[in-house]
């Protein structure tokens, strides 16, 4: 579908928000049910949950920006597809949308942690979400924490766990790296899945695993004017799979 360098991500966002006439709000929501539908399509939930049985668990990691609003977003959707969430959320923002994003999923009972799980790093949970950090991650000094020790544990829990271990889904960018450049602060990490937000980024190429591009909204002329090829998505669906 194209890749868009750190400068065209940032541009077309704001063009999005300005020409067309998006609200970030909007953005965050599609974007969101992309994520959703991202997971459904990797891990399947159970048809129909019953006791002696639970619900498969998604724990979805949240940054302050952009990208953890789209882990909320997901989050909300997730629990309505049948899946048993909680979210970390360790440095909420205080942006009114960001509060109203957790009143949404604490309505819909997801649990709400500021800190990682002692069990996350055992394989305790079927997915984890990464959606620390989006494409605006420079890496200058490092991962600050507590996100450099979150990344360390998710990569500690891949391949961990009952069955084939926990799944690890990036949201546009796997955290830690750089836009363009991938994995500059070594930290290692290696995603299982990326999803990819309205076209894959310049690191994407560095990726290696199963890979979705998300963001069924692009109008003609924007996905045109930065050289996005739209993906042909099938009947309803809001990702596809490269």
């Amino acid at each position: 579908t194209g890749y868009l360098n750190a400068e065209d991500s940032a541009a077309l966002d704001a063009e999005l928000m300005s020409v067309p006439g998006f609200s970030l709000e909007q953005l965050m929501e599609l974007a969101g049910l992309a994520v959703a539908e991202a997971v459904y399509a990797v891990v399947p939930p159970l048809d129909a949950p019953i006791d002696g049985k639970a619900r498969k668990k998604v724990l979805l990691v949240c940054g302050p920006g952009n990208n953890g609003g789209d882990g909320l977003v997901a989050a909300r959707h997730l629990v309505l597809f049948g899946y048993d969430c909680t979210v970390v959320y360790p440095k909420q923002s205080k942006k009114q949308h960001f509060i109203n994003l957790k009143k949404q999923m604490e309505d819909v009972n997801v649990d709400i942690l500021e800190e990682m799980p002692a069990d996350a790093k055992e394989g305790k949970y079927d997915v984890i979400v990464d959606a620390i950090f989006g494409f605006s991650f420079k890496g200058e000094g490092g991962i600050r924490e507590p996100f450099g020790s979150i990344i360390k544990d998710m990569v500690a829990s891949q391949g961990k766990g009952d069955g084939d271990g926990t799944v690890i889904i990036s949201v546009d960018v796997p955290s830690g790296w750089d836009v363009n450049g991938g994995d500059l602060t070594g930290a290692g990490f290696m995603p299982d899945v990326l999803i990819s937000l309205t076209s894959p980024k310049m690191s994407a190429k560095k990726f290696v695993g199963r890979h979705f591009v998300g963001g069924r909204f692009l109008p003609p002329a924007i996905a045109k004017k930065y050289g996005v090829r739209m993906p042909p998505y099938k009947n309803v669906q809001q990702v596809w799979e490269a």
